[in-house]
């Protein structure tokens, strides 16, 4: 059985490009978003496969300037790829937060339970715009952060709480994942020169 060129030019190759473009993106993302939280040597290998790929579509889109369907299997291998690489990042979970409680009063309860979960926390007095006020501070792998609002709200619903990126951070009490997790990290950092 034969597939005829029409059915390879209006169908099978823009679902090539299609897929080929969705991958190439999904690649563009995770490459940012290892640069952002530091892993340097992976991200020249994403980056020459993005590339790679890219040429690759390119390539196609162009010898085919004719075929509109080739130019909408571009653009929506686009849209999916940054879909597909945002909902990858969330899976992955790199990296690891900062989150500061602010809270009037503070409560044992709270104290006690992030304890118990095995996350560190460093308690701070600070003042607030209205008085005295105690800040919490724990760093947490992004994996745990549900887990650390949850404690929040469960414990404290009125406290007050933001959440940041933290590039690195050492010697510190870290659930008992965390330090596998540099170990990995290590593989993939490279030092910078004097």
């Amino acid at each position: 059985m034969q597939i005829s060129e029409e059915v390879i030019n209006w169908v099978i190759l823009p679902l090539l490009i299609f897929i080929a473009r969705m991958s190439d993106v999904t690649l563009g993302t995770l490459r940012n978003i290892f640069i952002s939280r530091g892993f340097k040597k992976i991200v020249p290998i994403v980056g020459f496969f993005e590339v790679l790929i890219w040429l690759i579509a390119m390539k196609q889109v162009m010898s085919r300037a004719d075929n509109f369907v080739c130019y909408f299997a571009w653009a929506g291998g686009f849209a999916m790829g940054t879909y597909v690489g945002m909902r990858i990042e969330e899976r992955l979970a790199l990296g690891m937060q900062v989150i500061r409680i602010i809270t009037s009063e503070i409560s044992e309860k709270l104290i006690n339970a992030l304890r118990d979960a095995n996350h560190g926390i460093t308690i701070v007095d600070a003042q607030g715009a209205i008085g005295p006020v105690k800040m919490i501070f724990s760093i947490v792998q992004r994996k745990y952060l549900k887990e650390v609002v949850e404690i929040i709200e469960k414990n404290q619903p009125n406290a007050f709480y933001s959440i940041e990126d933290v590039r690195n951070a050492a010697h510190g009490v870290f659930q008992p994942g965390a330090r596998k997790m540099a170990l990995i990290k290590d593989l993939f950092t490279i030092r910078k020169g004097k």
